[in-house]
């Protein structure tokens, strides 16, 4: 299948949202007034914890695999992925009639593996610190004829992904509201992409933040730089659903004009915010996906007086992380 290598617009995402109609779930804005008086501002959280699969992974995934053709469905999916994107590529396969297999480093969680266990995706592993998984995807692609779904470099995946920027903007306008921040995770930078192309377009004045896990910054850096930036390591953070080398070719050319600064949180700063999340606003986040919630509660962007709006974008964490969480404090 030939893509057009333009950047997506809005109007993308657009289409995007109708092609997920009645497959992916309108997901609740959450609001708690005693998180809005202890940061002195108006939070509004996006639960994506609670799509489809536990992420909002499903978004891009189902906007792409729904438009191979049947020839192409016949040839089955490959995708790479540490584990939202990967059960988000098998759901989609299965809901459309296609195979997939999944390429996940073998210290992946052992629910995020279970996840793409059922719905019927088959499993291979890898070592990141040492294998590559995008020259083992395409070689793997390659001799078996599937079609690559990549987690971020692809324009219906980013278009996918702004649908839950479509939504929030239009939950915070029905309740009468202007957001002046939106903060999102940055891995590859696939989400806060489309999420930052929606929530300008419903407010033109937001400022676009990336949260990423402590030295593993390199949309920060890079915004620094001007240039992508490359992380010096690939394994060292309880945040692995944002874990990557460099932001992506495609997204950056979106997000090096579209975001505003970059803050990097630390495993402790994420596991405070995954209790946090828990206590006030009743959901499970894992720690990439609670990446934004942490951004803010540790004061790394300055919100005070402000109406924000965070992307809690994944809760599929293992029982005893989750249990470590919560006995902080």
């Amino acid at each position: 299948m030939t893509h057009r290598v333009d950047l997506p617009t809005y109007a993308n995402i657009v289409d995007a949202a109708q092609r997920l109609a009645g497959h992916a779930v309108h997901t609740p804005l959450l609001l708690n007034d005693r998180l809005d008086a202890e940061l002195g501002a108006r939070l509004f959280v996006k639960a994506e914890c609670l799509q489809r699969t536990g992420s909002f992974k499903f978004r891009g995934a189902f906007n792409r695999i729904s438009r191979l053709t049947d020839a192409e469905k016949v040839r089955g999916v490959l995708a790479y992925s540490s584990g939202n994107h990967a059960q988000g590529v098998a759901a989609a396969a299965r809901l459309n009639g296609t195979t997939a297999k999944i390429l996940m480093p073998a210290d992946a969680p052992r629910s995020k593996v279970d996840g793409v266990h059922f719905w019927g995706g088959e499993v291979v592993t890898y070592d990141r610190a040492s294998q590559s998984r995008e020259a083992m995807g395409q070689a793997i692609a390659e001799a078996e004829g599937r079609i690559l779904v990549p987690p971020y470099e692809d324009p219906f995946i980013i278009a996918g992904q702004g649908t839950a920027g479509l939504e929030a903007a239009g939950q915070i306008k029905a309740v009468g509201e202007v957001a002046d921040i939106v903060v999102c995770c940055a891995g590859g930078g696939g989400l806060i992409a489309g999420v930052g192309l929606a929530m300008r377009e419903a407010f033109p004045d937001i400022e676009i933040w990336a949260a990423e896990p402590d030295g593993f910054d390199d949309h920060r850096r890079s915004l620094a730089s001007g240039r992508r930036e490359t992380n010096e390591r690939l394994t060292g953070s309880i945040c692995d659903a944002i874990i990557t080398p460099t932001p992506g070719e495609l997204t950056w050319a979106l997000n090096a004009t579209q975001l505003t600064g970059g803050a990097a949180i630390t495993d402790d700063e994420a596991l405070d915010a995954m209790a946090t999340a828990w206590r006030h606003l009743k959901v499970v986040v894992e720690p990439g996906g609670v990446a934004a919630l942490a951004a803010v509660l540790s004061g790394k962007i300055d919100i005070a007086g402000k109406t924000v709006c965070v992307i809690a974008t994944g809760g599929n964490v293992d029982a005893d992380l989750f249990r470590k969480a919560l006995q902080r404090g």
